[in-house]
């Protein structure tokens, strides 16, 4: 599989914002952790401040291009052995 690591970092992202959005985390504890756009927009301003849909939207995104990284890497040090 070519992009594998997308896929997983893609698929770690959804399942992320589902298990806020569902409600099971009311604090937002694991999206806090885990959300890198969360990080940034705490910096600036409350996240309450901002549509919950556009926070998940950014994070999904961000996890896709983490893992695009991450396949060029691997793909890099394939062709190379």
């Amino acid at each position: 599989m070519k992009r594998k690591a997308t896929l997983v970092f893609t698929l770690f992202a959804i399942a992320l914002c589902l298990f806020n959005y569902t409600g099971i985390d009311p604090d937002n504890i694991f999206l806090f952790m885990f959300s890198v756009p969360v990080w940034i927009l705490e910096i600036f301003s409350d996240i309450h401040y901002y549509n919950i849909y556009f926070v998940y939207a950014l994070t999904i995104a961000s996890y896709m291009v983490f893992g695009m990284i991450g396949d060029r890497f691997l793909n890099a040090r394939k062709a190379r052995a």
